[in-house]
């Protein structure tokens, strides 16, 4: 069988032109968030001799994010192995990589990404790898550092560039982050990543309405992603309407665009709980919204794939009566904290399991042991993973418990703080308008009203 190359001229060995199909989709899919990197499953099952086609579908069964993963990705991974001989070494370092990954190897795995792409600067697989790894770990200038080990060598692929600008992001270097997206979106303009680089970039800067204004002229070339990127993109366009108190249009960007698109995907999921609860935060009906959300979340039972993942389950199901799944998701948090053998323990026990225990006694509506227990974890939350954006959620529940226990001392001084990014936010102003009245500082409190008219 004559040598291939991928799409980006990488070798590729024991493939037909079916199978490299499959690869080319597999990369191109993952990278740009399109439904076609699914494609790599049916051509893999076409091609047990081609190690590298079946480590892609071992790697994209992992990506689920549920409990059954490993044992999905089993069956391919021992069809890589059993090819990766006749590979070559950058294949068979992708074959090991998806055995790290299905035995929940991380740092292992992480320190395997990076070396690839520094021999290989072309491997888009395994830099997203490396990447969606170290941002599940907090570790956000290793998130970097593999970026910059793709160039020059894929200075020409836009991809590379939207990676890059959000390992700058996540490090707080905007104007070198803006830079890359940039960058990226001159190579190709729908490049989502760089889009959703740029979202928070705007919204770090505080300029909700140039968030707005781009989103909203780039989210034609949404429609047709995966679920994850799509609704994605739009939760944050929905974070932006969420400040300018345009309720009717982020009620609509939740029904058309955040929630329905794949109910049982976990990124999904914990997008529509994080959403619905801002809004809430916010003071906006949201109707019956929350049923249906809970009632998927609930099937995943004692899911504790992600620290990140499982706390955003946990407070999905406090917003129902029946406390039964959540005692069921909160025994398993305090399970998986006690078990030392993996190697994000500590994250676990010292940090998810006070947020944990901080969301259940928020949702007993004992606030001030929920503002007690969630300011324990929030200064290590990048621990168990998330964006800066994303971790909001819980520093949102921690303020809803001062302002409920009546703490309006520590809710000012968290709402101030939390001016600096949103000088204008209808709910953020109107809270202020509260807490200064409360105490006793009538002028402070016009001032903060005074911000909420539109």
């Amino acid at each position: 069988m004559p040598e291939m190359t991928d799409l980006y001229g990488l070798p590729v060995t024991g493939a037909d032109d079916a199978a490299l199909q499959g690869i080319d989709d597999f990369v191109h899919g993952f990278i740009s968030f399109q439904t076609k990197a699914a494609n790599v499953l049916k051509a893999a099952e076409a091609a047990p001799d081609c190690a590298l086609i079946n480590a892609y579908a071992a790697i994209l069964y992992m990506l689920l994010e549920a409990p059954v993963a490993p044992q999905l990705a089993a069956p391919f991974l021992q069809a890589a192995e059993a090819a990766a001989p006749n590979a070559t070494p950058r294949e068979q370092a992708t074959v090991h990589a998806a055995r790290l990954f299905h035995d929940g190897k991380i740092p292992e795995l992480i320190a395997l990404c990076e070396e690839t792409i520094r021999r290989y600067p072309r491997d888009m697989v395994m830099l997203k790898l490396g990447q969606y790894h170290t941002f599940n770990i907090g570790d956000f200038p290793a998130m970097l550092r593999i970026a910059t080990r793709a160039f020059p060598g894929a200075d020409d692929i836009a991809y590379a560039h939207g990676m890059l600008a959000f390992g700058y992001e996540e490090c707080h270097l905007l104007e070198e982050a803006e830079a890359a997206a940039r960058r990226s979106m001159q190579l190709r303009h729908d490049d989502p990543w760089a889009h959703h680089a740029l979202a928070h970039i705007y919204l770090t800067r505080g300029d909700v309405t140039g968030g707005i204004v781009f989103l909203e002229s780039v989210a034609d070339t949404w429609q047709d992603l995966n679920s994850f990127m799509r609704s994605h993109n739009w939760w944050h366009l929905a974070l932006f309407y969420i400040s300018q108190g345009r309720h009717d249009d982020v009620l609509q960007a939740y029904d058309e665009h955040v929630w329905g698109l794949a109910k049982d995907y976990s990124q999904d999921q914990v997008g529509a709980v994080s959403l619905l609860a801002r809004l809430d935060f916010a003071g906006i009906d949201v109707g019956n919204r929350w049923a249906d959300v809970v009632a998927h979340v609930a099937q995943r039972g004692a899911d504790t794939v992600s620290p990140f993942l499982t706390l955003q389950y946990l407070y999905g199901l406090g917003r129902t009566e029946d406390r039964a799944a959540m005692d069921v998701l909160m025994q398993a948090i305090t399970d998986r904290a006690a078990d030392n053998t993996r190697h994000d323990h500590r994250a676990w026990a010292e940090v998810a399991l006070p947020a944990a225990q901080g969301i259940v006694a928020h949702a007993n509506r004992d606030w001030a042991e929920a503002a007690r227990l969630l300011g324990i974890a929030l200064p290590r939350l990048a621990e168990c993973g998330g964006s800066h954006a994303q971790r909001d959620l819980f520093d949102q529940i921690h303020l809803d418990a001062l302002m409920e226990n009546g703490d309006v001392a520590r809710a000012q001084q968290v709402l101030e703080m939390r001016r600096t990014y949103d000088p204008d936010g209808v709910p953020l102003n109107r809270m202020l308008a509260e807490v200064y009245t409360r105490n006793g500082l009538p002028e402070l409190a016009a001032q903060a009203q005074a911000r909420t008219a539109r």
